[in-house]
């Protein structure tokens, strides 16, 4: 006897129920970013759920990077709406990694495509003012990571910051998540693949050069001098951490 598509059809998980009600809500404009959700008793009786199939999704919602919860009460207690996808996308592009069914070379490739592609149609003239900023802060990015005894750590976490900003000189929100999430995903086999304080020393060097060029050719409006820069960047320092 041949089943029908309602009785074969996997009937959806209680916490679904939520996760695909906020999706609606934002959608509808009756959740905007700042808002708290309704707690979890309310939660339970509006979808006819348990409270444990609400928490469920209340912990799903912020691995998404979609809420920011946290305890007491008032306006910023419980589960508050906010949006970092880099956050949901780069924590499960991690566990892929781990998993060796997303290979690094192919992050490393994918982030060459991203940035390249962002340094080329990167328009300072779109919006001056916020362009100058960005470079601004990038300048001061750059000055922090050439300080004397800047530790590892330090160093990865300001050179994030100054490739996802250079990036958003493009103008594309999906590509600056993207893009930094791509980073995030590898930033701890990159970094580990270094082996002793003197190799370290050695090619941050020379990454604090190629950062340079890269920002002097973004500052000019050199969008392909600095795709080839970024490309050559990015590759180098790939390659280099799979000889050490």
């Amino acid at each position: 006897m041949t089943s029908t598509a309602s009785e074969s059809a996997v009937p959806p998980r209680a916490y679904e129920v939520v996760l695909k009600s906020v999706e609606a809500d934002l959608r509808a404009g009756r959740l905007k970013m700042g808002d708290q959700l309704p707690g979890e008793r309310s939660l339970a009786e509006m979808h006819g759920i348990s409270r444990a199939s609400v928490r469920d999704a209340i912990r799903i919602l912020d691995a998404m990077g979609m809420v920011r919860t946290s305890t007491g009460s008032g306006p910023n207690s419980g589960a508050v709406v906010i949006s970092n996808p880099a956050v949901g996308l780069s924590a499960t592009l991690r566990l892929h990694v781990a998993s060796r069914q997303l290979p690094v070379a192919d992050i490393v490739e994918s982030r060459v495509l991203l940035e390249t592609w962002a340094a080329e149609s990167a328009d300072l003239g779109a919006d001056p003012e916020r362009s100058a900023k960005v470079l601004e802060r990038t300048a001061e990015l750059l000055k922090a990571m050439d300080a004397p005894g800047l530790d590892r750590d330090a160093f990865h976490d300001l050179d994030a910051k100054f490739h996802v900003l250079l990036s958003s000189l493009a103008g594309n929100a999906v590509i600056e998540s993207m893009m930094e999430s791509l980073r995030l995903s590898i930033s701890d086999y990159v970094s580990e693949s270094i082996e002793g304080e003197e190799s370290w020393q050695e090619i941050s060097s020379v990454l604090r050069t190629q950062h340079h060029g890269i920002h002097e050719a973004v500052a000019a409006g050199d969008g392909k001098e600095a795709a080839r820069l970024l490309r050559e960047h990015i590759e180098w320092f790939y390659s280099e951490t799979q000889a050490k």
